[in-house]
């Protein structure tokens, strides 16, 4: 007995609502939306009765279709829309049947479906996107001053503030959200007919003689309006801009919601300690884990996603009017990327409102080089009185000193001409060297 995929091995999307929205059977129910879409368009342009398209349209439904048959009767065609046409005109009388996917190919139909899941999909991801923006907000304005060590190249480089890179998380959240919604906006839907001439739309009934007459140009624009999508200007059979448009910009969600994760996950590591999630998961041998599981599957869709993604990009080289292959080789990595960044939405939402916070840990990170981590402030301090390159010289040795001796930098340095008289305690204190991150914190919350 044949079972459907449920998500198994796929934490990250499991019970998502980008899982349902991407399923074969909201696939079917795209197809058939644009298999009824067409037949609506042709009985608004007049090639076909008005009760054509309404008869289409209530036969349209997912529910009275074996998806299971359809995907392997798809395997003579080498695709679904072939077995899905016969199914749905068996579905309608007799009469209604000439009005059944007349004039459109395979890809029309394929097509405009996948862009109809995706808008679709992405109007889920959008909410999630905004409620994440939101949670990081309140986290970047409520740690606008949480000094903490700034880190680069995995070390203690200056101190930085939590706020400001709850800032720069939510950052990219926002720049993702504005990718996804451009691309939104433009998914186009698809009608050319055999080869992208429109050539049997022109042999409608009632349509002009001229075989030149826009007839058929008009019947694309009835029909984007009664798919919903944006109207193209050309066949993209071959033109694949709009996936690869939509691939760019899910794979790039992916990335910003994975550099939150990535930074989570370190922060939350045992020895660290700076943050955690607001309920970890557990270990099937550890009692006492409580792991970053929502930050860990962020990070997998994060690095599954340009694979995906470099599929679709690949396609673009796609032969003659209609392709062989390269189209076929779109759909299923189109449907990852669409579950991996929906469920990366989805366990973004939980991970940013629930995140906790340790600034007493951060607190005591930043002692922990004795002084160190605010060298740069020193050199800049003694710059004023002997020079840039001279004050680097001696805040560099007493540096060594201090590591090889375990002793504050401060100490090292005392007696040292080029500090005389400065409130050394004060010039290392690390929570007084954060810059413009307050600053910059605050800008950066006035993007909405």
């Amino acid at each position: 007995m044949h079972e459907s995929d449920a998500g198994l091995l796929a934490p990250g999307r499991a019970g998502s609502p980008a899982e349902a929205a991407t399923g074969d059977h909201a696939f079917l129910q795209a197809l058939l939306d644009a298999e009824a879409a067409l037949s609506r368009a042709r009985s608004a342009t007049g090639a076909a009765p008005s009760w054509a398209g309404e008869a289409v349209t209530a036969a349209a439904d997912a529910r009275r279709f074996d998806v299971r048959e359809i995907a392997l009767r798809a395997r003579s065609g080498g695709n679904p829309v072939i077995p899905l046409v016969s199914a749905l005109s068996s579905a309608v009388d007799e009469s209604v049947r000439p009005f059944v996917h007349q004039g459109a190919t395979s890809q029309d139909i394929l097509d405009t479906a996948a862009m109809l899941v995706a808008s679709r999909t992405l109007a889920l991801v959008l909410g999630d996107l905004d409620r994440t923006a939101e949670a990081l907000a309140r986290l970047a304005a409520e740690h606008r001053d949480t000094p903490m060590p700034g880190r680069t190249l995995t070390q203690h480089a200056v101190p930085t503030a939590f706020g400001l890179k709850a800032a720069g998380w939510r950052s990219l959240v926002l720049d993702a959200r504005d990718r996804l919604r451009a691309v939104r906006e433009s998914l186009p839907a698809q009608l050319g007919g055999a080869a992208g001439t429109l050539a049997a739309f022109s042999a409608d009934p009632g349509a002009p003689a001229d075989p030149g007459a826009p007839v058929g140009i008009a019947l694309v624009s009835a029909y984007a309006r009664e798919t919903g999508l944006a109207e193209p200007s050309l066949p993209w059979h071959t033109l694949r801009t709009p996936v690869a448009d939509l691939a760019g910009a899910l794979a790039f969600t992916a990335g910003a919601l994975g550099k939150t994760a990535a930074d989570v996950l370190v922060l939350s590591r045992t020895e660290i300690a700076e943050v955690a999630e607001g309920s970890g998961g557990g270990s099937s041998a550890m009692p006492h884990k409580a792991n970053p599981v929502r930050a860990t599957l962020i990070a997998a869709a994060a690095r599954r996603a340009p694979g995906a993604a470099a599929t679709l990009f690949a396609s673009l080289a796609a032969e003659d009017e209609r392709p062989a292959g390269a189209w076929h080789a779109e759909w299923e990595p189109l449907r990852d990327l669409l579950r991996l960044v929906g469920g990366a939405a989805r366990d973004a939402v939980d991970l940013t409102e629930g995140l906790r916070v340790f600034p007493s840990a951060m607190d005591q990170h930043l002692g922990l080089t004795g002084g160190l981590i605010v060298s740069e402030r020193l050199a800049a301090a003694a710059a004023a009185r002997v020079g840039p390159a001279r004050a680097r010289e001696i805040v560099t040795e007493a540096a060594r000193l201090a590591r090889d001796s375990g002793r504050p930098l401060a100490e090292t340095l005392a007696g040292q001409p080029a500090f005389a008289g400065l409130d050394l305690t004060e010039l290392t204190d690390p929570a007084a060297w954060t810059g413009c991150a307050g600053p910059l914190t605050d800008r950066a919350l006035e993007r909405r």
